[in-house]
């Protein structure tokens, strides 16, 4: 164990766990029992979350409060749209709910939710699912590299 600050440019190891306002975990990287890997400032992480790690040490705890605009931005209501299911596979089983993965015009990946079943079209949710979301992290400094 180093009495390293973590830096710009740092690779570090980090354990987590993300929860929503009413306490709710969205995700832990101590149930899955490994720590992720960061390196600060690559935008690997999402903006808040990068820019807390900067200034801890090894065995460093804090806890933040990220609003969408450090997280994964506010939702995008041009990013709901009407689908024609004549995109989708012929045997297609449309729930509401549902991430559905798929390519846009210029080949980029898409990822939506399935929002409403209208007849020939079905209205897609392209917004990330945690788009307009205050999130909060409990962080742990594992190592620095």
């Amino acid at each position: 164990m180093s009495n390293k600050t973590v830096e710009t440019g740092n690779k570090v190891k980090v354990h987590y766990k993300g929860t929503f306002n009413d306490g709710t975990v969205f995700d832990s990287s101590y149930d899955r029992g490994t720590p992720i890997d960061v390196e600060v400032g690559a935008g690997q992480v999402i903006a808040g979350f990068d820019e807390a790690l900067a200034g801890m040490k090894t065995g460093d705890t804090k806890t933040i409060n990220l609003t969408p605009d450090k997280a994964y931005g506010e939702r995008n209501l041009e990013a709901i749209v009407e689908v024609s299911k004549s995109n989708f596979p012929e045997n297609f089983v449309f729930t509401e709910g549902e991430v559905v993965q798929g390519t846009n015009e210029a080949g980029f990946p898409l990822v939506g939710t399935l929002q409403e079943d209208k007849g020939e079209a079905v209205v897609v949710d392209f917004n990330h699912p945690m788009a307009g979301k205050t999130l909060n992290f409990d962080i742990e400094v594992v190592d620095i590299e």
